[in-house]
């Protein structure tokens, strides 16, 4: 549990800042609805899903599983405001992938600047490396083009209007398709080795060996 707790501390920041990001975007774009919410805070409370925040990830912990995930309540979005509907839907979508990349790059730096003198098995230093490591998988995992995910608001940006919208209202069936792609270990053929390929090339290949 202690091992884990600055794990799940840096879980929670990184998909709150995920989440704030796409109000802060659609409030930039003319949608005022996650602010209304009162959404656009990096307060956590307001973000928590009682499974997808809470349960799932203290199950993991109690099952000593040597992953850590989670998600927080989606950020409401009323498309219907935005004045360009697919490029400003796609500039929300991107903005919580590009959030998560962008604080793997932080702590990335953080990493590089401390490991040396403080030495791997220290306690900060694999916070930071889960640190990058998670907020790679969030980046990944939301720009796979299923619905809901990001990525598929950034891919119906290019396609016809009338196909966009047949397309993102599958998202009523893309939890099932996404534990589907799991379970068929698609996800992980994917975004393994792509998260692996980038942390290298944010934290150097020898320091992440030594973790």
């Amino acid at each position: 549990m202690i091992r884990f707790l600055p794990r799940f501390v840096i879980l929670v920041f990184s998909i709150v800042f995920h989440e704030v990001a796409h109000g802060r975007v659609a409030l930039w774009r003319g949608d005022t609805t996650a602010r209304d919410a009162g959404r656009l805070t990096l307060n956590p409370l307001p973000h928590i899903d009682l499974f997808g925040t809470i349960l799932f990830p203290l199950f993991l912990i109690l099952t000593r599983s040597p992953f850590l995930f989670g998600w927080a309540k989606p950020v409401p979005v009323n498309p219907s405001l935005f004045g360009k509907f697919k490029k400003d839907l796609a500039l929300v979508g991107a903005s919580g992938p590009a959030s998560n990349l962008a604080l793997a790059a932080v702590l990335g730096m953080l990493f590089r600047f401390t490991a040396p003198a403080m030495g791997a098995q220290h306690a900060l230093i694999q916070a930071l490396y889960f640190g990058v490591m998670i907020n790679l998988v969030l980046a990944f995992f939301n720009l796979m083009p299923i619905p809901p995910l990001d990525g598929s608001r950034i891919a119906a940006a290019f396609m016809p209007d009338d196909l966009a919208e047949s397309y993102l209202n599958m998202g009523r069936y893309g939890f099932f398709i996404i534990l589907l792609l799991f379970f068929l270990g698609v996800f992980q053929r994917i975004l393994f080795p792509l998260v692996a390929w980038f942390m290298k090339l944010i934290i150097g290949p020898v320091s992440g060996g030594h973790l």
